[in-house]
């Protein structure tokens, strides 16, 4: 399988004062901290490597995982440094721990999918990324999303247009290729990247079918601690 690259260098300003003394990642739900379940389920999917992008309150995430030991996964950090560097530049500066192809999700979401059969479609597909999308018709954000018979047509998160029912799912697999050729500045967001992309024709789309679950608002908080304490044995 290959690396994971978890985003969760952000302020998380949605949830405070939650998070005014303690990073998004580390956010107490159905009784452990949030990263704690994004490990298992990452354990539970054969991922053997992973590079936590962090930022706000990083070195607190770095304390509580270390190296990943309990998971057997081997876990390294990259830091934004000073300057918030936003999700694609901090993709950007952790490409030397990644490799030429992973995964990348948010620090914040919980995505209930298998990884294996994400990983073949970006395989067989042969795009420099891949993006999975969930048909949505704005019921849990706005769709961003433009899909024909499973085919990924547009993607636009800042201007979307009416034709767009689905929504980016979260879980993306880029390669080194896709990153190295972004001329923006140093701090910039992958969404840009990803619309940078589908235009040029070189993002692939693989549709998935289970709702997504996300800590970014205190709404999304309950729901996803609902989910996960529903899961746990």
């Amino acid at each position: 399988m290959l690396p994971v690259a978890i985003l969760a260098g952000g302020l998380a300003t949605r949830l405070r004062p939650i998070t005014e003394k303690v990073p998004k990642a580390l956010v107490e739900v159905a009784e452990k901290p949030f990263i704690f379940h994004q490990l298992d389920w990452l354990k539970r999917q054969k991922i053997e490597q992973v590079v936590l992008c962090v930022g706000y309150l990083g070195e607190m995430i770095r304390e509580k995982v270390g190296s990943g030991k309990p998971w057997g996964i081997d876990v390294q950090y990259s830091f934004d440094g000073e300057k918030l560097l936003g999700t694609g530049g901090a993709l950007h500066k952790a490409l030397p721990l990644l490799g030429d192809e992973f995964f990348v999700f948010y620090g914040d979401s919980f995505l209930p999918i298998d990884f294996q059969p994400v990983q073949e479609s970006f395989k067989a597909l042969g795009k420099p990324a891949l993006m999975t999308f969930l048909k949505n018709q704005g019921r849990w954000d706005r769709s961003n999303v433009e899909a024909r018979q499973g085919r990924l047509i547009a993607y636009n998160k800042r201007e979307p247009t009416p034709a767009m029912e689905h929504i980016d799912y979260g879980l993306g697999v880029l390669s080194r290729r896709a990153l190295e050729s972004w001329q923006g500045d140093s701090s910039f967001d992958l969404a840009d990247l990803y619309q940078a992309l589908a235009l040029q024709g070189d993002l692939a789309g693989h549709k998935v079918t289970h709702r997504f679950y996300e800590i970014g608002s205190k709404e999304g908080l309950v729901e996803t601690e609902k989910f996960l304490k529903s899961k746990i044995p």
